[in-house]
């Protein structure tokens, strides 16, 4: 009984994403950040909603259930979870196959270049509203960021005859380099330049 334990509790640095990436040596180079990317070992991306009665919870989700869970919305993709994991899963073959690096190091490479250090607020003054320049939290910086790689991703295979696993592999891997042609990079330049014009 005590052999059989030790046999299917395997040791977390064994434990892989997808069964092939492994979490070992993958490098958050954000320090604000590095709280809020989670890259616990987990057997399956799948959490089931664990994280929901704790306060900031989701900065304990794995960054790729993350991922999974933005491209489960909106529209067609709606709760389909195994679908989109198998979009993710895709993904992170053409990326290992494209770049030869693990796919959790671009990933969390794409996260920290895409996440905006600064956006605006509006505040109303006497029936008048400013636009504020503010900074934006470590947790906001991380779910802006996956959602316009999600948005990039399906906009670019959206009317198009590339799957919408090359796309998301093609928009990780622009802005994991911090490539302008990215829309997630776009998007942050574009928050940040009307920040910058508002200060």
């Amino acid at each position: 009984m005590g052999n059989q334990l030790n046999i299917t509790n395997s040791p977390p640095s064994l434990l892989t994403v997808f069964g092939k990436w492994t979490y070992e040596g993958i490098v958050v180079r954000d320090p604000s950040l590095k709280k809020y990317i989670s890259l616990k070992p987990a057997y399956l991306p799948h959490t089931g909603g664990r994280h929901e009665h704790r306060r900031f919870g989701k900065a304990e989700i794995p960054i790729v259930e993350r991922l999974i869970n933005k491209l489960m919305r909106p529209g067609r993709n709606t709760g389909k979870k195994h679908l989109a994991y198998n979009i993710v899963k895709i993904a992170f073959e053409i990326i290992n196959l494209k770049t030869g690096e693990n796919p959790l190091q671009i990933l969390v490479r794409a996260v920290e270049n895409a996440a905006p250090r600064e956006e605006t607020t509006r505040l109303m003054y006497g029936g008048i509203i400013y636009h504020v320049a503010v900074d934006v939290s470590p947790q906001r910086r991380v779910d802006i960021a996956l959602k316009n790689l999600v948005d990039g991703a399906r906009s670019a295979s959206f009317k198009s005859q590339k799957p919408v696993e090359e796309c998301l592999a093609d928009e990780l891997i622009a802005a994991a380099s911090n490539d302008p042609k990215s829309y997630a990079i776009a998007k942050k330049e574009e928050v940040e330049r009307i920040a910058l014009s508002s200060r």
